[in-house]
């Protein structure tokens, strides 16, 4: 009986991890640009017509290219992927060496050039994320990008809390989950930042689902629990930001 038992135990582990999904131990580089006055939309044409391929070209993953729907400060954000930080260094130095991104970038910049600044975060898959890869609804959608700073310590309580209710919560009031991420430990606030990318069919949906999502009891009751076990909020003052962004022409997810 003992020897049954600890057969049918062996078979049930080794089908769990067959079935289980394997780790995204992938590097996630978020990287937004701030276009010079003026040059949004020949930025955009340079990554239309020229940068996409190139990176496509020097092995990086393109998620997808998004833009503010209201955006005063000219920006373009996006996120790319990669095996390792090693990889990642070594094909940033073959595209920036590329002769074509050279041209490319010259012909771009005769009237000056197109790029202010730009800002990155290094981020590592959560371990509750759907599959981080490129997608497209059947329908016109609009995407919310949404970053939590958590109060300290409280970073374990807030990813438990996604992990067991509010992901299962937003699919449930009609919200699409795409990407979650944590930051990289050696990037700064890594131990208090959530970062995460929900797609809505409307600006309008997205305001009525979240209007339910938060009169549902389970979150109700999901939100008091951690909250008395926190002793507090998990999140500090305003320490929930959200920005909706319209996907590029050439946006891989859409």
């Amino acid at each position: 009986m003992k020897s049954l038992f600890l057969c049918t135990l062996i078979m049930a582990t080794a089908l769990f991890a067959q079935s289980a999904p394997a780790a995204d131990n992938r590097l996630f580089e978020l990287r937004i640009y701030h276009a010079a006055p003026g040059k949004l939309d020949a930025l955009n044409a340079r990554f239309r017509n020229h940068t996409t391929r190139l990176f496509t070209k020097h092995g990086m993953t393109q998620l997808g290219y998004w833009v503010p729907m209201e955006n005063p400060d000219n920006l373009l954000i996006y996120v790319l992927a990669y095996p390792d930080r090693p990889t990642r260094e070594a094909a940033w130095k073959a595209f920036l060496a590329d002769p074509d991104w050279i041209k490319a970038k010259a012909d771009s910049e005769t009237e000056g050039t197109l790029v202010a600044k730009v800002d990155q975060k290094f981020l590592k898959a959560a371990d509750f994320s759907p599959a981080l890869q490129a997608s497209s609804g059947n329908a016109p959608r609009v995407f919310e990008m949404r970053t939590y700073t958590t109060t300290n310590s409280n970073l374990p309580g807030l990813l438990d809390r996604f992990r067991n209710h509010t992901v299962q919560l937003f699919a449930k009031h009609g919200m699409t989950n795409l990407f979650y991420w944590e930051l990289q430990p050696d990037q700064p606030d890594a131990d208090k930042t959530l970062l995460y990318l929900l797609a809505h069919s409307s600006k309008e949906a997205a305001t009525a689902s979240f209007a339910g999502f938060r009169k549902d009891p389970d979150w109700v009751a999901a939100r008091t629990a951690s909250e008395e076990k926190a002793g507090g909020s998990l999140t500090i003052p305003n320490g929930v930001q959200s920005l909706f962004l319209a996907p590029t022409d050439y946006s891989q997810t859409r």
